[in-house]
């Protein structure tokens, strides 16, 4: 079956995976937004037991996620793994370092004979939900704005300038995604809250909050979006491989893929429904508009970036190493097989709604907390 595609066939099939796992990986970060409110929306021992046993149920689903995402990159288009993991990599450490914390945070935070008391580990979380969030959006930031690398004949990729990675916080269109996603991540941890927490105290704190983060999160994202339609992008000709600029670029990629354009609007639409309606009165399935919507937007947006002859990785150095679907994919012949692999995709989504289900068959409460021999 797979073995009669194309080799750009596969190509375009693995992007569509890679950007649907982004899109589930953004999702789950409510779990980092939800760990950032922790001191906003908890102001005694027992408030803040509660949230983060809420989010502690689901942060190995953020953290596997995170995994498969990476990994399925470096099996698919290992040359943007070399080049940016290998290049860029004081902004993967840092991310890498963020989620060490928050795995250390979980484990020891209720333990007995703390020394360092729950409120460390607390921070520990505070310090992951920011920093994470932010750092993954200016990361991604760079599929539009580009790295500082090269990428000779031998396909050998080296980091330009001293930075490795964190110059890309210099450009404030980079950072801007990344605050958009911060904000958006406590939009859907406020909702993920609404569903799942019995408090009525802590869900009146949230609403506040809920207005607060998302003016922040409209402000940063419509300056995205408006700045990436004005801005010129990096193209391709995918018979010659010659990269060019183009003016409007992202915009023609809009026009010229109305069911992705479509796909977008929908999102945005299903966020914007759940964040008004949670609003005005309350909806416990706020989430699973929000959370569907945040999906259809990242998804599109990575199509955005690696489609219709785009640079998903430009060369801000070297406008000719640029790389894209076709020139920093694998082999054919290991992209059929991992393609095979990928027929099990449905079968561990169902896997993860069973378990997401089971996990959350009761909302959250103080009793449960009291009873609890096993609590975050």
């Amino acid at each position: 079956m797979f073995e009669n595609l194309s080799h750009l066939a596969l190509q375009q099939y693995w992007w569509v995976i890679i950007s649907l796992l982004a899109g589930f990986l953004v999702f789950l970060m409510f779990v980092q937004g939800g760990q950032t409110l922790i001191f906003s929306l908890g102001k005694t021992s027992m408030e803040k037991t509660i949230l983060v046993n809420a989010l502690g149920r689901k942060w190995e689903f953020t953290f596997t996620t995170l995994v498969t995402f990476g990994g399925a990159f470096f099996a698919s288009f290992p040359l943007f793994y070399a080049t940016s993991f290998g290049g860029a990599y004081w902004v993967w450490m840092a991310i890498l370092f963020c989620f060490i914390l928050q795995a250390i945070a979980y484990e020891f935070r209720s333990k007995p004979n703390n020394f360092l008391g729950s409120k460390t580990y607390e921070v520990f979380m505070l310090i992951n939900g920011i920093l994470a969030t932010i750092l993954i959006g200016t990361a991604v930031g760079t599929f539009f704005n580009g790295g500082n690398f090269v990428v000779n004949d031998m396909y050998l990729s080296r980091w330009a300038n001293n930075w490795y990675g964190l110059e890309a916080v210099a450009n404030f269109h980079n950072v801007a995604l990344g605050i958009a996603i911060f904000a958006l991540s406590r939009i859907l941890a406020i909702h993920y809250f609404q569903k799942n927490i019995d408090d009525n105290i802590i869900l009146e704190r949230s609403k506040p909050m809920l207005i607060i983060n998302t003016g922040i999160f409209l402000i940063t994202f419509l300056y995205w979006l408006i700045e990436l339609l004005l801005m010129d992008g990096f193209a391709y000709d995918p018979d010659t491989m010659i990269v060019s600029m183009e003016s409007y670029k992202y915009l023609h990629n809009f026009m010229e893929m109305p069911v992705n354009t479509i796909l977008f609007l929908g999102g945005v639409v299903m966020v914007l429904y759940a964040i008004i309606r949670s609003i005005i009165v309350e909806f416990e399935n706020a989430i699973w508009f929000s959370g569907i919507g945040t999906v259809l937007v990242v998804f599109s947006i990575f199509i955005l970036a690696g489609f219709n002859n785009t640079c998903f990785y430009p060369s801000a150095f070297d406008i000719q190493s640029s790389l894209h679907i076709q020139n920093a994919s694998s082999s054919h012949y290991t992209l059929t097989a991992m393609s095979y692999v990928s027929l099990f995709i449905p079968f561990v989504l169902g896997y993860i709604i069973y378990a997401w289900r089971a996990i959350n068959n009761k909302k959250i409460d103080k009793v449960e907390m009291g009873d609890d021999s096993h609590i975050y």
